[in-house]
C-alpha cells in the first residue's frame, strides 16, 4: 500500500466532525506555535468542526492553555484540551490518604494544585508519579535505573504522566516521563500510562467533543492528528479513527531517510499507516 501524501488538511475533512490533535510538533515545537497549523485548526471550527486538543503534558488542561497563550497560540484555535496531566490528577485524588514520590521537574507542580498530595521519599512512598525527569535539559531514563531498580524491589506503582519518549524542543529531542516508565516496565515494574496511545484520553476527549456538539460522534467521522508513531498513530488505530500524520515532528529524520513509495519499508516505520501523511499541518 502506497501512503498519500497531502499538501493540506482541506483535502480530507469532506466527511469529519471533530478533530483530535496533537499540539506539541504540531500546533507548536516548545519554543514557538506554528501559525498555519492553528490558522487550520481555526479555520476548521468556523466550518462547523469541533477541535479538541489531545496532550500528553503532565500538567492540567488551564496549565497547558496558558502555555499555548505564551507561544501565540489563541484560544479561538480548539474548543478543549484534555491532557493526561487531568487524567493523572484523578487517580491522585482518588487515592487521597497515601503518599507519593513525585519524579519530574519543578515546573510540573500545577498538576497538584487543589489535591491533598502527600509526598514522601521513594523508601517510604506508597506509589510514584512521573512527570519527567528532574533536568530533562541533560538526563535520559538511564539515569534513573538504580533509583527505578530501588522501586521494583519495593514493588511500587509508577503513575506515567507523560507516555512520550521524546519530544521536540525547538531543533533538539529531549526525553520524558515515558522513558523512565518503560525502563521501570521493562525492569518488571508495574506502571499505569495515563495519555496516548492509551483508551482513557481518547474517552475523555470524545466525551467532551459530545458536549460541544451535543451529539455523539460517529468515529468514522473523527480524525486524529499527530506526529509520533508510538503515541498519536497507535492510539488513533487502537481507539479505531483515521489519522493525519505530520512528518515535520519527532520522525522527521527517520522519513527522510526512507521510501515512502515502498510499502515495506513504509510498513516498518509506521506497522499501521495512516490515513495519510503532510509536512506540516496548514489548511
Amino acid at each position: 500500500m502506497q501512503l498519500r501524501i497531502v499538501d493540506r488538511i482541506s483535502d480530507l475533512v469532506d466527511g469529519v466532525d471533530v478533530l483530535l490533535s496533537d499540539i506539541w510538533g504540531v500546533v507548536h515545537n516548545g519554543l514557538e506555535s506554528f501559525p498555519e497549523a492553528c490558522a487550520a485548526l481555526h479555520t476548521f471550527r468556523k466550518r462547523g468542526g469541533t477541535v479538541v486538543l489531545i496532550t500528553n503534558a503532565p500538567r492540567p488542561a488551564d496549565s497547558v492553555q496558558r502555555q499555548l497563550r505564551k507561544l501565540g497560540v489563541a484560544d479561538e484555535t480548539y474548543d478543549a484540551i484534555v491532557s493526561s496531566g487531568d487524567l493523572t490528577r484523578h487517580y491522585v485524588a482518588e487515592h487521597a490518604g497515601q503518599s507519593m514520590f513525585w519524579l519530574g521537574p519543578e515546573r510540573d507542580n500545577s498538576i497538584y494544585r487543589g489535591l491533598d498530595a502527600k509526598f514522601a521519599p521513594l523508601e517510604s512512598a506508597n506509589f510514584i508519579v512521573c512527570t519527567g525527569p528532574f533536568d530533562d535539559e541533560t538526563e535520559t531514563a538511564e539515569d534513573y535505573r538504580d533509583m527505578m531498580v530501588q522501586a521494583r524491589e519495593r514493588g511500587l506503582t509508577l503513575i506515567c504522566a507523560n507516555p512520550d519518549i521524546v519530544v521536540e524542543r525547538g531543533d533538539r529531542l529531549i526525553y520524558c516521563a515515558g522513558a523512565i516508565a518503560e525502563l521501570y516496565r521493562e525492569l518488571g515494574g508495574e506502571v499505569i500510562f495515563y495519555g496516548k496511545p492509551h483508551r482513557p484520553i481518547y474517552e475523555r476527549a470524545m466525551a467532551i467533543a459530545q458536549q460541544q456538539r451535543g451529539v455523539a460522534t460517529p468515529l468514522s467521522r473523527v480524525l486524529a492528528i499527530g506526529d509520533s508513531v508510538r503515541t498519536d498513530l497507535t492510539g488513533a488505530h487502537g481507539f479505531g479513527i483515521d489519522c493525519l500524520f505530520v512528518m515535520r515532528g519527532i520522525h522527521a529524520s527517520e522519513i527522510e531517510d526512507i521510501d515512502l513509495k515502498d510499502p515495506a519499508s513504509a510498513k516498518e516505520l509506521f506497522g499501521h499507516p495512516p490515513l495519510a501523511l503532510t509536512r506540516e499541518l496548514r489548511w
